[in-house]
């Protein structure tokens, strides 16, 4: 089993005091941004990425996200290049770049740098993004999937044709030959996280491409549904092309903490698992405006069952609402406590998911540094061993297709 870590590199401070009836204020305007914490959040994450290096992670996960504290990663790709020269074996999943909103010959050339910088450990994620960054850039999220799909369809050409041409709806080009090209043949993986839409899930089987399905465990039982609804739908695609899902097309994400009790992980990490939801993914993260805005088509969800549909149009996990009871109720089902019950926990998810790489997620919100350094210790010392020497041999919901 491959084994990363997943940082949102969170802005490294408590937010909690400028909420003004129960959330921050939208924009978050200039005066409640320090450069000094900016620059120690970045300093922070970096040196413990270097750690987990060290201690034998297969790699680290980052995203992309704009205007807000959440995420500090506007750009994953200069995140990417800072680590690639300060480690030598660690790989990067920028998971993902927002093709719908970047000039997509731009962003084809940044990942082949990125690629010949890092000698090939680059996995090259890419997403459609949240509602925010669709207004930030002034693109209608009407325009979503097409826009994905014309970039997409731009680099893949900038990587593989020895010079090419394109005439498209939003983007065209002319005799385009790049330098550099990517050190990864054909190009490098691409990798999709797919929560629920049936177009994404299409278009990954045709494109072979892996993906990581579902909310994880805290989009409970609709969510787990959910995920196997994505998993079989994906099976069926990829038959339909002559392909079998394999454990190496199947990623999932762990919430998970180590520490000598499962009270004590509650105890530890709670606080700020309630912070990451009530403050952090509340933050202008509007669920209901990506249906009404074109974002979802009509018949998106339309592979999925029924009571599986609750885990897309469930808003609960975006209304601030999380208490440390329902945390500590949450927590009986998740990979948080001793090592062995972390172990355990993650083995079952990535069995049941038939994944062949785990992707843990152990500091949400400011958790400050010395936390973060310590799970990444024991997760390196107590955790990835037993994970590494553990094969996934099947996708069970891909079976029967």
């Amino acid at each position: 089993m491959k084994v990363f870590l997943f940082d949102f590199v969170p802005y490294g401070e408590n937010l909690d005091r400028h909420k003004v009836e129960g959330h921050l204020p939208r924009p978050l305007g200039k005066h409640y941004f320090k450069p000094d914490v900016a620059a120690r959040t970045y300093a922070e994450h970096l040196s413990a990425w270097v750690e987990m290096e060290r201690h034998g992670f297969d790699g680290i996960g980052i995203n992309e996200h704009h205007g807000t504290p959440y995420g500090s990663m506007n750009s994953p790709n200069l995140l990417a290049a800072s680590i690639f020269q300060r480690t030598k074996k660690l790989k990067v999943l920028i998971y993902g770049n927002l093709l719908p909103i970047h000039e997509p010959l731009r962003l084809a050339e940044e990942i082949a740098m990125l690629d010949c910088l890092s000698k090939g450990r680059l996995i090259a994620g890419v997403a459609r993004g949240a509602p925010r960054e669709y207004r930030i850039y002034n693109v209608p999220m009407r325009e979503s999937r097409e826009r994905f799909l014309e970039c997409f369809e731009i680099m893949k050409k900038a990587w593989t044709e020895e010079s090419f041409s394109y005439e498209g709806k939003f983007f065209s080009y002319k005799d385009v030959a790049i330098w550099p090209r990517p050190v990864q043949q054909p190009h490098p993986p691409v990798w999709l996280p797919i929560t629920g839409s049936r177009e994404s899930i299409e278009w990954a089987a045709a494109n072979d491409i892996p993906i990581t399905p579902g909310t994880g465990s805290f989009g409970g039982p609709a969510g787990v549904r959910l995920a196997e609804d994505i998993v079989r739908y994906y099976a069926k695609c990829q038959a339909q092309a002559g392909r079998k899902v394999t454990p190496d097309h199947i990623s999932t994400f762990v919430d998970c903490y180590v520490a000598d009790s499962k009270a004590q992980a509650v105890k530890e990490y709670g606080p700020y698992s309630l912070y990451f939801f009530n403050t952090l993914f509340a933050f202008d993260h509007v669920t209901q405006d990506q249906i009404e805005k074109g974002y979802y088509s009509a018949t998106s969800s339309a592979f999925t069952r029924s009571d599986a549909r609750a885990a897309n149009a469930d808003d609960s996990l975006f209304s601030g609402e999380l208490t440390m009871d329902v945390v500590k109720k949450q927590a009986e089902q998740l990979a948080w406590g001793t090592p062995d019950e972390v172990v355990e926990r993650i083995i079952a998810e990535a069995e049941y998911a038939g994944a062949g790489t785990v992707v843990l997620m152990c500091n949400r919100g400011a958790m400050p540094q010395e936390l973060f350094l310590n799970q990444v210790k024991r997760i390196g010392e107590e955790v990835l061993p037993r994970l590494h020497a553990h094969k996934i041999t099947r996708v069970q919901f891909a079976e029967a297709v």
